[in-house]
Formats: structure tokens, sequence, C-alpha cells
């Protein structure tokens, strides 16, 4: 199946109860009057936008119908997919094409950080990178076998100490041996850590800044450091809030959204784009390598809104 089938198969929930809710009211109210624009806007709200980017999306539309002189709602819905692609914040460059670079990966238990980092370095491998996987996540027996088993599909060697070492010393002795075999693609798995505890979001910014202050001594070019946000879309706006947490405390490069296919909460990409400026850099819909790809605004959009 090629790429967009399984995106637009994985939000296929999203768009069909976006679909419902807009044929709803269109049908009892085709006018574009006051009614129409709060329902959209609770529609949108209700498929997990978020009310910021909702608020936006409404007040561009209900601009634009002014300016063109819209005759109908219809014809209004159909500007919506370009309103809805704006929110998007556009990043820079690919986190995981620059070289060199590492990546941790943070987010909470559960949201798919070690798959994540195992098909990661799995393509990069497959790209011909030289690449490093390093276990962070000491706390989590089962989270080293889990990479273990991913750096062996990939072929790639995994840095690990023993279960409850220090995670920054892992993830300093990860650059080490990063900066001894000349990988430029490493990637550091780290343990879940729940975003409303304060000890644990501190822990979780010294191995950043442990990382970043090694990285830039490297010879004889020095890493780049990146730190990506895993997020489950199935947690909805409860993502948002480990969005802005995560973000306030490590100020994030970027986001991977997992498991859309098994939500119908795929709206919470626009929310955290919009609210934190974040760019979405990789997009998640099932378990096999394949079905982890960069993010496409205009694609994910298609998907999501169908025709």
């Amino acid at each position: 199946m090629a790429w967009f089938d399984r995106l637009s198969e994985g939000l296929s929930r999203t768009r069909q109860q976006l679909s419902e809710s807009f044929n709803a009211f269109l049908e009892l109210s085709p006018e574009v009057d006051d009614d129409f624009w709060d329902n959209l806007e609770e529609t949108l709200i209700a498929a997990d936008f978020g009310a910021l980017a909702a608020s936006r999306i409404v007040a561009e539309l209900r601009d634009e119908s002014i300016r063109k002189g819209l005759p109908d709602a219809p014809s209004v819905m159909k500007l919506m997919a370009q309103k809805v692609i704006d929110r998007f914040a556009v990043a820079p460059e690919d986190v995981f094409e620059v070289s060199p670079v590492c990546v941790l990966f943070v987010g909470i238990n559960g949201a798919g950080k070690t798959t994540t980092v195992g098909k990661l370095a799995k393509d990069g491998a497959g790209q011909g990178r030289k690449v490093l996987v390093g276990s962070a996540d000491t706390f989590r027996a089962a989270a080293i076998e889990q990479l273990d088993i991913w750096a062996e599909r990939a072929q790639v060697p995994v840095i690990k100490r023993e279960r409850g070492a220090d995670p920054a010393s892992v993830a300093f002795e990860v650059i080490e041996a990063a900066e001894k075999s000349g990988a430029n693609l490493v990637l550091v798995d780290t343990a879940g850590r729940l975003h409303t505890s304060d000890d644990l979001m501190r822990e979780l910014a010294k191995v950043v800044a442990v990382t970043r202050k090694r990285a830039a001594s490297v010879v004889p070019v020095p890493f780049q450091v990146k730190t990506v946000l895993v997020l489950d879309a199935t947690t909805g706006q409860n993502g948002l809030a480990q969005a802005r947490a995560f973000n306030t405390s490590l100020e994030l490069n970027g986001v991977i959204i997992t498991k859309l296919d098994g939500t119908a909460k795929g709206g919470i990409a626009v929310a955290i784009s919009e609210e934190l400026a974040l760019p979405i850099v990789r997009i998640g819909v099932g378990e096999k390598i394949d079905d982890l790809r960069p993010f496409n605004p205009e694609e994910f959009v298609q998907a999501l809104l169908g025709s």
C-alpha cells in the first residue's frame, strides 16, 4: 500500500468524525451566518485542533469570505484545507538529515520512543549514514532489550549501561563512542518522564545539558544536539499539555506523533504546531518500519479532511 493510502487509512477515524460534523451543521444551515461560524469552530475543537488553532482558522475564513463575497457555506469550506496547512510550523531543516547530529528522544511512558528510535536507526543505516544508538532509559529493563532488538535489525551498534545507571552519564558515553567511531547520526532513547513531575523534568534537562556540552567538544566537527518529543496521538489534548511542559523545560526542536492510526484525535498535530510553533518532523500510522515517515503538511491535511 502506498504511503498516502496508509496515511489516509490511519486518519480515517478523525476524517469521518469531521465529515459527519460538517455535514450535520451544513444541512441545518448552508448560510454563512453566526451559527455556521460557531458550529465550525466547535467542530474543529472537538477534533482536537485546539482552541487557538480553531479560532484562528475560523477568523481567517470569516475575513476571506467577506472579502471575496462567498455566497454560501460550501464555498467557504473549500478554502479550509489551505487554512489548516498554514497552521503548521515549517522546520528550517530535517533534524535527521543534519550531519553530524545527536537526537535525544523524550516523552512519557508508552508514547513509542524506543520503537521510533529503532525505526529511524534502520532508516538512517539504509540511507548510508553511520548510525549509533544509545540507551539512556536505564530505568526500564525492557527498553534496553527492545532497543537491542532494533539495533540488531538495523545492524548498528548500541551503547548501554546497567539498569539504574545515571542516564546523563550514558548520554556522555554515547557521544564519546560516536566521536571515536565516526558516527554521524546518533539516536538516544531516554526514559519516560511524567511531564507533571518537576524533579523528573529537571533530571531530563541535565541529560540534555550534559549531551550538549560533550557534543560541542567533538572534533573535527562538533555534533549538533536536537531534542525531539515523541507523542502518542491517542492522548489528544493531554498531548498538547505534554508538549507545553517538555518544550518549556527543554526547548524542543520538533515533535514526532505516533499511533495516528488508532485515534479520532488527529487534529492534535495542528494544535501543537499552532500553539508552540514546533515542527512535526515525523508521523507514525502503524508498527511497520515504513509506517513512520517525514511529515508533509499538504499530504496530512488532504488525508485529514478528504475531498
